[in-house]
Order: structure tokens, then sequence, then C-alpha cells
């Protein structure tokens, strides 16, 4: 591993061995990979990245990650949307172009991955802002998401806009703080929008100074209050970028997480 946690942002990965598009905008794409080896059909896991919803971060970043679930034999989609910054981006376009894209990859992704894809909704791995993204596509849309894998989540955007997470992030994706825009905080905060159906896994590094673990125990502690299916694991001497890097320590529970989940669908 490298003694830099963030060198993984920038680490090479394979090609994907597609791109397919679910809008017309240039970002409204994802790339595919296809599973190694000969191993039974599986749900599709969506990648949706980090990078505090902001358009200098992209699903390139991502690509380590999502080269190393299809070395397990997950067909993956890194799944691109538009980001603050950018025309179309933040409130609300981000937020829906997760929903379509999350809803439409399956269809999409049939033709490219065969008998390799198992029919059906898709598992969510997002990491960050692409872990709050997962949160509000299972609250949104249930009936489009298999499971979630939340990798140190942005799970409740009111106290993100608190802490001022990545100096004023969350204002940035919602236009304001909860006092100015509580309608669009009552539709995009994870934290309000309990109970959750889906079956969610949160894996939480003590070491994370981006996104600190408090806002996974408070919201896992609240979704169980629920009876909502989360279960929170916290990894010690894991920081935040660990657990998208396959060289890390903390990387064999991302792939046992995600097993686990896969065997339940």
């Amino acid at each position: 591993m490298s003694a830099d946690p963030r060198a993984v942002l920038s680490r090479p990965a394979p090609a994907p061995d597609a791109t397919v598009a679910y809008g017309e905008h240039p970002d409204q794409v994802a790339d595919l990979r296809r599973p190694a080896g000969d191993g039974p059909a599986r749900p599709l896991v969506v990648v949706v990245h980090g990078g505090f919803w902001r358009a200098e971060y992209d699903r390139g970043h991502t690509g380590p990650l999502a080269a190393a679930l299809a070395a397990l034999g997950h067909p993956v989609a890194q799944l691109e949307y538009r980001r603050t910054g950018q025309p179309g981006g933040g409130w609300p376009g981000t937020l829906t172009d997760v929903l379509a894209g999350v809803a439409a990859l399956p269809g999409l992704a049939a033709p490219v991955l065969g008998d390799r894809l198992r029919p059906g909704p898709p598992l969510l791995v997002g990491h960050s802002a692409g872990g709050h993204l997962a949160l509000y596509a299972a609250s949104s849309a249930p009936a489009t998401v298999a499971g979630v894998l939340a990798l140190a989540p942005v799970a409740d955007l009111a106290e993100a806009y608190r802490l001022d997470l990545d100096s004023g992030a969350v204002a940035a994706l919602l236009g304001g703080g909860p006092a100015e825009h509580p309608q669009r905080y009552a539709a995009a905060d994870p934290r309000l929008r309990l109970p959750l159906s889906t079956r969610t896994v949160i894996l939480h590094g003590l070491l994370d100074r981006q996104v600190p673990v408090t806002m996974s125990r408070s919201y896992a502690a609240a979704a169980r209050a629920t009876g909502s299916p989360v279960r929170l694991v916290e990894l010690a001497g894991c920081e935040h970028f660990g657990l998208i890097d396959p060289e890390s320590p903390g990387w064999p529970e991302v792939g046992r997480a995600l097993g686990l989940l896969q065997l339940d669908h």
C-alpha cells in the first residue's frame, strides 16, 4: 500500500469493457466491466463514486476498485453523474441522474455482460458522497436497489453541513443549509428518510478524517431504531481512501461485505 492514502485516486486501472449512456449528457454514462473467470451469474454491482459531489472528481478514480471487484467475479458498472460546478449538477440533477442510472443500468448492461449478469436490480457500492447517493437511491426507489454497501458514507447531510465537510460541499449540492432549504434536505438526506427497507452494510474506518465515523454510528443507530436492516462495521487502522484501495489492509472487508450482500439476492 502506498504511503499516501490518496494515491489510489490517480492509480491507473485496466480500461473498461464498454461504456453505456443512460441519458444525453456526456456525464450520464457508466463504464462496464465483465467479471473474471467462468463463475455463476451475479447481480450487477453499481459503483457510485465520491468526491463530495464536485465536478473535479469523476468515476475514473474508482477504476482500481471496479477492476478488483470484477476480478472477484462481480459484473460491475461505474456510474457517472452530473456534479456541482458543472451545468445540471447539484440540486436536483446530481440526485436525479443517480436514480435514472441505477434504474437503467441492469438493462443497459445485459447485452454486454450476457449470462454473467443475473437479472434484477443491482447492488450499490458507494464511497463517501457516493455512499450518500447510494443510500438516497435506496430510500427513494427501493425497487431498483437490491442492497447497499456504503463505504464511509455522508449519511447525514444536515450534520455534514454543520461540520462544513470539504468546505461547503453540502451547501454547494443543495444550494444552502437546512434552514434555507428544509424541503431539499427532507428529500435528499438519508438520515431524514429512515426507515430504510434495503439491506445495507456500512464500512467506516476509525482513522477517517474526511467523514467522521461518528456520522455512520449515529445513522446506523437511528436506522436500527426504526427496524431498518442496516449493519455498521468499523475498521481499525483504516482511513477514508483505504476503503476504495484494493492494496489496503481493509480491502478484504469490502469484498467480504459485498459477497454477503450478493448471497442474499
